[in-house]
């Protein structure tokens, strides 16, 4: 497996401020000041994770994955040239833009950007939240997840899963079809799909280092008008517990704790029929129908009795190496 996990995520919009406020006073970022139209934002030990561009159109502008090695990267763009994927080089400027040895940039076939990197600089100052929090967990498991609506799953299930290597944790196909990938770095799903019939960007995940952590956040967010888009809840399959806040370019930041780590080399992909939430995860911004049937699949797994491991809240709290 060439890729390790998300590294960076890139978004376009006309609202910088917006994103800026959002970014430190609520999720508890580090803003960078970059100069210019573009705003960088710091979660870690990294020079940035999340860049946002002063770009017309509110959309996501590229995800960029995090290859083991050049030569890993290497491969990759040799597989998707002999499939007949543009691949280009990244130049050393943009090297120098992202904080990375080098890159590689191509189109997945519903037409998003993709970066795949090596070789990440760690940034000369400690990481200094925006607002008091316990920190991100990031390392090896990386900066989060990213999930896109797509209009057919099975379209560009052959794309992720055969060229660039993505493996199938889960997937469910109640109410809508969604397929869960893990990497090399163990996160229960560092990419995800949704057959929702549309196209663009659904929601970026991060992952903090204490429940409270989301909590103090969830009072936050409730504390603006429109801002909360999902209430608290917990996911069925990586038994994350989050709430999704609503962004200035139109998708969703999922801001949790508590997600699962699995091994990628004794991981057996399943079937899930519980739908995607345990419990809460109100889709407040879902008009009546299709809130109700997700409150339905909620309650029909809470009928059965269906529960998260208890183990899985300490496992959240372990460390984990990085892999070989």
């Amino acid at each position: 497996m060439e890729l390790v996990s998300l590294g960076y995520v890139g978004v376009r919009t006309r609202q910088p401020e917006a994103w800026g406020t959002l970014a430190t006073r609520l999720l508890g970022m580090q803003a960078i000041d970059r100069g210019g139209p573009v705003t960088a934002f710091r979660m870690d030990d990294r020079f940035q994770r999340l860049v946002v561009l002063d770009e017309p159109g509110s959309a996501l502008a590229f995800l960029g994955w995090e290859a083991r090695d050049a030569q890993a990267m290497a491969r990759l763009a040799a597989r998707l040239e002999a499939a007949g994927i543009a691949v280009h080089r990244g130049t050393g400027s943009l090297a120098a833009e992202r904080h990375v040895a080098g890159l590689i940039r191509f189109q997945d076939p519903a037409g998003n950007w993709l970066e795949v990197f090596h070789g990440p600089a760690a940034a000369d100052r400690p990481f200094v939240p925006g607002r008091p929090i316990s920190g991100f967990r990031t390392g090896p498991l990386g900066m989060g997840h990213a999930v896109l609506q797509v209009e057919q799953v099975e379209a560009l299930l052959p794309f992720y899963r055969d060229l660039l290597g993505f493996r199938v944790s889960d997937y469910g196909l109640q109410p809508y079809p969604l397929y869960f990938f893990h990497l090399a770095g163990g996160r229960h799903h560092s990419f995800a799909m949704v057959g929702s019939g549309r196209h663009g960007f659904h929601h970026l995940m991060v992952e903090l280092g204490s429940l409270d952590d989301v909590g103090q956040g969830y009072d936050l967010a409730g504390l603006e008008e429109g801002r909360l888009a999902y209430t608290l809840g917990r996911h069925t399959n990586d038994y994350m517990t989050s709430f999704y806040a609503n962004t200035p370019s139109g998708f969703f930041v999922e801001y949790g704790w508590g997600g699962l780590v699995l091994d990628p080399s004794a991981w057996t992909p399943h079937m899930t029929v519980d739908g995607p939430s345990l419990w809460g995860h109100e889709r407040l911004h879902l008009p009546p129908e299709p809130r109700a049937r997700l409150r339905e699949m909620r309650l029909a797994a809470a009928a059965r009795g269906v529960r998260a491991p208890v183990e899985c809240a300490w496992l959240a709290r372990q460390p984990r190496q990085t892999p070989p």
